[in-house]
């Protein structure tokens, strides 16, 4: 057994403008520092714009929570700085197996092909990952961040007509203002920030609760995600069951919409379940207990005038399919750029409301899959229930049931392919890379030396280019250098070809979040112009 983590306490000082007793105007002002502020923060300080974070506490998170982190939250972080050393730190994975009472029904691979950077799948616990990001925080000059700060008020309107918002906080000495050219709301699902700006938070709660057990074991399981449907150790119910660091292991336990959320976190009803589980001998140790009931909701707006609005405190999906925080990493990827291109002048404010139209639209996709994922976990009729069950039984034998089974539908982007920032098709292609997609990474060569795609794009606008031909385009202070296949990279495997259908001419216009924004056979430095303008919804 090992000794269970240690949780830091970050110290509050008090900040030179309170000292001072003035109001002092800042950029970006991010409330809460869970992994989606603290990732904002970072995305910040990485494309020149200083913030201030204000959390109410002053540690990491409670508990493991959020475990699960997919591919392209780990892919956004590696630009960061820290993509790898989350890989490297924590338990990758990518099959799942499911099982109905104690027999194999399915499995699946979530990465089923070579050839990317990152893993498909992370866990890694939410106080080391949330850790790391504090200590890159504190190293970046562009990011001052304040413990013990609790948001007490905010007041968007202002006695001169300027667009600013002002901030009441409350620290240990005392109550002091600041205000905000934008305010960034990453306090969660119960938002102070969203309940002060008036916004609703429209949804499902689901009755049905569950118990979250981090053990610390030695175990011989394989580093896989298991899911059991009403197992012999746990009649009626499901099971989930997945690998952390250091040898803690989470469970999760369904318990109905009739439990005692107090009595179930006992240890005398918690260690029952496990030994049933596991048997009676097995040695465990508790390291942390929650029951949780969960809803699947989003706010209206994503941005309220001054206020925006990313991770849980804009939307709520259930835990099956690790879409929490996975999809609030990609609200920052999608904001930044944006709000950095209106901040400096650079592109209207329609740029920053295309935030709520392309996560709005990835919000309400990653709803439809949780409610859908609750449903077949948990039905809601007897109907419901015997459907389930017979696709669980013919999954064993039959493949077409088999991509019916939905303990989770694990994350995934949402490509934004209704995005008016997209320019449309005009030739054929083959694969995936549409307008509004996130790029798919591929190994490369840079100078002689193994690289990756991903890491060549950075995080500006790109023109991607199979073969000579490309020129640089430009919308005012922004231009899309060029990136040539086969002179500035090389692409020895084919597997970047392949990717892109990169038939000789092919371009391909890439966004500072490195999505798709448009595509054509040959070059053409005004359809390439036109498609900056809108991509930067100039047009």
């Amino acid at each position: 057994m090992q000794q269970t983590y240690t949780y830091p306490e970050f110290a509050y000082t008090q900040s030179p403008e309170q000292q001072a007793g003035e109001v002092k105007r800042h950029p970006v002002v991010i409330i809460g520092a869970g992994p989606i502020g603290l990732t904002q923060a970072l995305d910040c300080a990485a494309r020149g714009l200083a913030c201030v974070v204000l959390d109410d506490n002053n540690t990491v998170s409670i508990g493991s929570r959020a475990v699960c982190y997919a591919k392209r939250p780990l892919e956004i972080w590696d630009r960061l700085g820290v993509g790898q050393g989350f890989a490297d730190r924590g338990i990758q994975w990518k099959v799942g197996k499911v099982f109905f009472h104690n027999e194999l029904a399915y499995q699946f691979d979530l990465l089923p092909e070579s050839d990317h950077k990152l893993p498909a799948m992370i866990n890694l616990q939410q106080y080391y990952l949330e850790e790391k990001l504090v200590e890159m925080c504190d190293a970046s000059p562009l990011v001052d961040l304040r413990w013990k700060h609790k948001l007490l008020s905010l007041d968007q309107t202002s006695n001169t007509g300027d667009d600013v918002a002002t901030l009441t906080v409350e620290t240990p000495d005392g109550v002091f203002k600041l205000q905000a050219d934008w305010v960034i709301a990453a306090d969660g699902a119960n938002s102070d920030t969203r309940r002060l700006t008036g916004a609703d938070f429209t949804g499902h709660f689901f009755q049905d609760r569950f118990l979250i057990a981090d053990v610390v074991m030695k175990a011989d399981f394989p580093t896989e995600r298991w899911f059991w449907f009403d197992p012999p150790f746990h009649r009626n119910q499901s099971v989930l069951l997945h690998k952390q660091c250091d040898n803690v292991w989470r469970i999760d336990f369904q318990l109905g919409w009739d439990c005692d959320p107090a009595e179930e976190k006992k240890p005398e009803k918690v260690i029952p379940r496990i030994q049933a589980m596991l048997g009676p001998d097995a040695q465990f140790e508790l390291e942390w207990v929650s029951v949780y009931q969960f809803a699947c909701r989003r706010i209206d707006n994503f941005r309220h005038g001054r206020v925006i609005f990313m991770g849980d405190a804009a939307h709520q999906v259930s835990p099956f399919g690790a879409r929490g925080a996975n999809t609030g990493v990609q609200d920052c990827d999608n904001l930044t750029w944006k709000l950095k291109a209106v901040i400096d002048g650079d592109a209207p404010l329609a740029l920053l409301d295309t935030y709520h139209e392309e996560r709005a639209y990835a919000a309400d996709d990653n709803l439809l899959n949780s409610t859908r994922s609750t449903d077949f976990i948990t039905p809601k009729s007897r109907t419901s229930l015997r459907l389930r069950n017979a696709v669980l039984e013919l999954a064993r034998t039959e493949p077409f049931a088999r991509p019916l089974v939905n303990s989770g539908r694990l994350s995934t982007p949402t490509p934004y392919v209704t995005s008016s920032l997209n320019t449309p098709d005009t030739s054929a292609f083959e694969g995936t890379m549409t307008p509004g997609t996130n790029c798919a990474d591929a190994p490369v060569q840079v100078n002689g030396q193994a690289a990756w795609l991903l890491n060549q794009l950075g995080d500006g606008f790109v023109l991607l280019s199979f073969g000579p031909g490309a020129q640089p385009v430009s919308v005012g202070n922004i231009t899309a250098r060029v990136l040539e296949v086969g002179k500035d990279i090389q692409d020895t495997q084919g597997v970047l070809t392949q990717r892109y259908d990169g038939q000789p001419g092919t371009v391909y216009l890439i966004r500072p979040d490195q999505h798709v924004a448009a595509r054509w056979r040959n070059f053409d430095a005004a359809q390439a112009t036109a498609a900056l303008r809108r991509a930067l919804a100039m047009a």
